[in-house]
């Protein structure tokens, strides 16, 4: 399995100039295609798929080939999912398994208060 990339529109990568149009604008950081990071994706378009009523773009930034891009989110480790817009920015560290934790990183859904 690979990237599916007709799956997402492209962003430009690098680009911070996004605006306010109602899109939601994500941003998965990888390191090439390695399995944590395809099932990054995968978990990630799943998710997008089942739980997001809002128009979306999945941006793909793979660190091996651009390792520069980090520096603008601050990428500390891969995969993490940053969510650019609607703001404030979000980030999600790891695969994208725990579908409960993605979707309240996202602000999705309400955390718990226990």
């Amino acid at each position: 399995m690979s990237f599916d990339t007709a799956a997402h529109r492209d962003a430009t990568a690098g680009d911070d100039g996004f605006e306010d149009d109602g899109i939601w604008h994500l941003r998965l950081y990888v390191a090439g295609e390695s399995p944590k990071s395809l099932q990054a994706f995968a978990n990630l378009k799943q998710l997008c798929e089942n739980h997001l009523d809002h128009p979306y773009e999945i941006e793909i930034v793979d660190l091996i080939t651009n390792p520069r891009l980090a520096r603008g989110d601050e990428i500390l480790a891969v995969p993490t999912l940053v969510r650019r817009l609607p703001s404030p920015m979000r980030k999600i560290i790891g695969d994208l398994s725990d579908t409960d934790k993605v979707l309240v990183g996202l602000q999705l859904r309400m955390g718990s208060l226990g």
